[in-house]
């Protein structure tokens, strides 16, 4: 299915660098990776991003891709070639030939959730940044606040339309669906957590529950909230002893590996951790749960009581708000942190099997509780529930038996600050993984990383000194069947960054 128009009223439009608007284009969310590519393509058909593609690769022009610009590494910052601008194409209706709600891939989550919602009353799974773009989200394998209750968003893509480049150096669109006997289901399959930006320019997706094949449309994806629940517990950081820090996340891990079965009633609400270094005064935790759950006021109560079982501080507020879901799920800038002149960001992450070791607290305690100022951060995110029903195979997504996802972090603002701040994260993640290489090494406790917060470190020995690969780490398994999914799709290595799928050996 192709769009022979589009609303917004133009077609391709060129952007050079002598160009007034070059400026504003050639930066992402990310301050800290600025492009300087020959031009930049805003594209709002697929035809358009055919033409464009093959006009690229016949001149031999490196091609990148940007859909919502939210990219933690510079897979969007060449500085060379053209630069596709996909934030255009971001129409969301329902396909009655394919049973379907089509989603261009430059749509932002909360135009997703606003179009599901007002439409169809459904939704998805997705993220809470409301201003990151489906493109990379789906395919990196997204999850959010409903994933421990509902799964991964990527376990209800149906089918992916994307650009590809044949070994002749032709353009054509190739829609791939998950259907067993489709000739294209392992380029649909690559797409299910095989990170953007590898096979070639996704322009659209198909997304349905699992298993549903027919109905009506309202029928085809989860029914959304009617109100949101959420929650919160806060401490100012100075009333945080080094006993209240380790028993507060020894609780975690611990309230974690008891809770993340699915069918648990804790596997029906979101939860987290999330602490600043001391010396930015924030510590707290949290959880968001569907208005409409029975006790789901108890249920979030529970995972507070438990984590500040034997903790002596006192918190600063605890409560919980009940509002319309869309005022949570699609409020402009929501799920981003920093200021439109705070926008330098590095995460390194990780997936937790279990809680953090006694010897890892220790080490998270000198990270955040010791020392001077500092930016960084650390966020554990709740994860498995539905999620962890679905094999690793099943999706290119490998990591389904974790409960925790781990994010390192830190935003800035000065580029002066790059090296001292780069250095703090870096050290706090390489320290707590010490163990392992400075990596989270798949074993009992860890289950390595995600593509969607991307770390380049990791494919430099320098800082990963496991001896683990990078695309281990990432895609564990997966990987060797992602190398012939790029051998045949991307044949030439048309759709390259620093940590894309390599064509095998062979």
């Amino acid at each position: 299915m192709s769009t022979n128009g589009h609303p917004s009223g133009f077609g391709a439009s060129t952007i050079t660098s002598t160009d007034p608007r070059y400026p504003s284009m050639v930066r992402g969310h990310n301050h800290r990776f600025v492009g300087r590519p020959d031009y930049v393509r805003v594209v709002t058909t697929t035809e358009q991003v055919v033409e464009t593609v093959g006009a690229a690769a016949a001149a031999d022009e490196r091609i990148t891709v940007r859909s919502g610009g939210h990219g933690f590494e510079d897979f969007a910052t060449a500085d060379s070639g053209v630069l596709l601008d996909m934030s255009e194409m971001n129409q969301v209706y329902y396909d009655p030939e394919r049973l379907a709600f089509a989603i261009e891939s430059g749509a932002t989550l909360g135009h997703v959730y606003r179009v599901l919602f007002k439409g169809w009353n459904v939704t998805l799974p997705a993220g809470e940044c409301t201003e990151v773009g489906v493109g990379g989200h789906f395919a990196g394998g997204g999850y959010g606040t409903l994933s421990r209750r509902l799964g991964a968003v990527v376990d209800y893509l149906y089918a992916v339309e994307v650009v590809v480049v044949d070994a002749d150096g032709t353009a054509r669109a190739v829609v791939a669906t998950r259907e067993e006997d489709d000739p294209h289901r392992e380029l649909w399959w690559a797409h299910t957590g095989g990170g953007g930006g590898n096979f070639g320019i996704v322009t659209r997706y198909w997304v349905r529950s699992p298993g549903v094949t027919g109905g009506e449309p309202a029928d085809l994806l989860p029914q959304a909230p009617g109100l949101w629940r959420n929650g919160m517990v806060a401490w100012d950081w100075s009333s945080i002893s080094e006993a209240d820090f380790k028993r507060m996340l020894r609780n975690v891990g611990d309230w974690f590996e008891r809770n993340s079965e699915a069918g648990s009633p804790h596997a029906q609400h979101s939860a987290f951790f999330y602490s600043s270094h001391r010396s930015n005064g924030i510590l707290s935790i949290g959880g968001m749960v569907d208005g409409g759950i029975e006790d789901g006021e108890a249920l979030l109560n529970e995972y507070f009581d438990a984590v500040m079982e034997g903790v002596s501080a006192q918190p600063v507020f605890r409560q919980q708000t009940l509002r319309p879901w869309l005022y949570f799920a699609a409020y402009p800038n929501w799920g981003d942190q920093g200021t439109p002149d705070i926008r330098r960001v590095k995460i390194k992450a990780a997936y937790l099997r279990k809680g953090y070791t006694d010897a890892q607290i220790d080490t998270i305690w000198e990270h955040l509780g010791t020392g001077a100022s500092s930016r960084k951060e650390l966020i554990l995110i709740g994860y498995g529930g539905e999620v962890n029903t679905v094999a690793p195979e099943a999706t290119a997504t490998a990591q389904r038996d974790s409960i925790l996802k781990a994010a390192f972090m830190a935003w800035w603002g000065d580029e002066a600050d790059d090296e001292l701040v780069l250095g703090q994260v870096r050290d706090f993640y390489r320290d707590v993984y010490a163990e392992t290489g400075g990596v989270p090494v798949p074993n009992e406790y860890n289950d390595g990383s995600y593509i969607n917060y991307p770390d380049a470190d990791l494919a430099d020995p320098a800082h990963n000194k496991s001896g683990v690969a990078w695309s281990t780490l990432y895609y564990k398994d997966n990987y060797p069947r992602l190398q012939q999914v790029k051998k045949r799709y991307d044949p030439k290595n048309v759709f390259h960054h620093s940590l894309s799928i390599e064509l095998p050996e062979d």
